[in-house]
């Protein structure tokens, strides 16, 4: 495989708006839907859609009250929105990165077995082995 290379701030923005990165950044890409991690991280890149909108309802005229309600439903249905399409979001953006649909759903899906088979191991080299 080759080296990991992360993006700098401005690709990273970009990437979170939806664009394409450098074929360089391509496993960084699969390593950024695929990690332990990858729910927070499609968080992080929604906030950045989500935050803007939300600052622009917050400087409407109007009673504070009304405005900070607006962005708090406006935050909790977008990110409800965001959350639930999480896993369609990533596998269309490793798709613009040259992966087959499917690849992110499959590698975290292949991690998850190997971590509870080593779980499983070590419960039964603990538990289970004979006295």
């Amino acid at each position: 495989m080759t080296e990991r290379r992360r993006p700098n701030p401005l690709q990273w923005l970009w990437y979170a708006l939806g664009g394409r990165l450098p074929e360089q950044h391509r496993t960084w890409v699969l390593h950024d839907v695929t990690a332990k991690t990858w729910l927070w991280r499609h968080a992080a890149r929604a906030s950045v859609l989500l935050l803007p909108l939300m600052l622009v309802w917050l400087l409407l005229p109007g009673p504070l009250t009304l405005r900070l309600s607006l962005v708090l439903m406006a935050g909790i249905v977008g990110f409800f929105y965001s959350l639930v399409y999480a896993e369609e979001s990533v596998e269309n953006r490793i798709r613009k990165h040259g992966y087959p649909y499917g690849t992110a759903r499959k590698v975290r899906a292949e991690a998850k077995e190997e971590a509870e088979r080593e779980i499983k191991e070590r419960y039964i080299a603990r538990y289970r082995s004979p006295q």
